[in-house]
């Protein structure tokens, strides 16, 4: 029995096709190239048809979107897809293909695939903290997804870190602003020209045309600026780790998306700066790792739902009960 995961981003589509003990026949993965609206949904009913001239067993299909998914209406907010408002996938899929389909927010699968084959393995209490363009956690409370009133529980950018309000961090939330990957930027940008005597390898650089990459490589060659940056990052991860353990008294907090990455090894630092304030007996019990999947997390959590629809995988007791 197999299965096709497809993790969709706001630059990019994956495909992997998977068999039931979590192994990947195949996996491509290609550009939206500015696509939006209806023709988003064109291309991934186009590449799904392509595929199963290929892998004709495959028996169900699993999707993960960005943003939030609404399963009541199978419709998709995804703000970093132009005129995805609101916008019908589910129906667009079923009309032009006729196996079973499954679609749930990015976040929630990237715990579902640490939860099935990666990190989170064996944990009915566990949060995937997705750290990238922006931050999402996927959060796992005896074993089931944690969805919220509307289908948008986990959206922790907007957690209230520090005070007082700015009006800066209203469309993306106060965390978000300050330690996504683009909120790694934003920092370096304004402690440029915050400080003018910076005599660095960042203030030599475009301020314009920065990227997280940048930050890090120039942490690398011990850059005051980055170093800075970094101490603001780690503060705001320890904080919002902290108020994670003190909500749900997680076994395991699981740090990935594009950040972690090169944020890894900064996770020391965050686990100390964690333990000042999150309760301390939950704090003590918790494990914080890293993601094992990687920038695979969303395709395993797609492939665990598309194997839901149709049967349990065949794999520990603990993500049998993801839902």
């Amino acid at each position: 029995m197999t299965a096709l995961g497809i993790d969709l981003g706001g630059t990019k589509l994956s495909f992997a096709v998977f068999t039931q003990k979590g192994n990947i026949i195949s996996k491509q993965t290609l550009a939206l190239q500015n696509r939006s609206g209806p023709a988003v949904g064109d291309l991934i009913n186009d590449e799904i048809k392509k595929i199963l001239l290929v892998h004709s067993h495959i028996q169900s299909i699993g999707i993960a979107v960005p943003g939030i998914y609404y399963q009541e209406k199978g419709t998709v907010w995804a703000p970093n897809i132009k005129n995805w408002d609101n916008y019908p996938l589910l129906e667009q899929m079923q009309n032009a293909i006729t196996i079973p389909i499954s679609i749930d927010s990015d976040r929630a699968c990237y715990i579902m695939g640490e939860s099935w084959m990666g990190n989170a393995k064996n944990c009915g209490h566990a949060i995937y903290l997705a750290v990238g363009t922006g931050i999402g956690a996927g959060i796992l409370v005896d074993g089931k997804v944690l969805r919220g009133a509307q289908d948008i529980a986990g959206a922790v950018g907007w957690m209230a870190l520090q005070q007082p309000f700015d009006e800066r961090y209203t469309g993306i939330g106060n965390f978000e602003y300050y330690a996504s990957g683009e909120g790694i930027v934003r920092a370096a940008r304004e402690l440029l020209l915050k400080e003018k005597n910076y005599h660095t390898m960042l203030a030599q650089a475009r301020t314009e045309s920065l990227t997280a990459q940048d930050v890090f490589a120039a942490y690398e060659q011990k850059d005051k600026v980055a170093n800075d940056v970094f101490e603001i990052c780690i503060r705001f991860w320890g904080m919002a780790v902290a108020n994670l353990v003190s909500l749900f008294n997680p076994e395991k907090i699981i740090l990935g998306g594009g950040v972690f990455g090169p944020a890894v090894q900064f996770i020391p630092a965050i686990k100390n700066e964690a333990a000042k304030w999150a309760q301390p007996i939950s704090m003590r019990h918790v494990s914080i790792e890293h993601s094992a999947l990687g920038a695979d997390a969303g395709l395993y959590g797609a492939a665990l739902l598309a194997f839901q629809k149709i049967t349990i995988p065949d794999t520990h007791s603990s993500s049998q009960n993801v839902q």
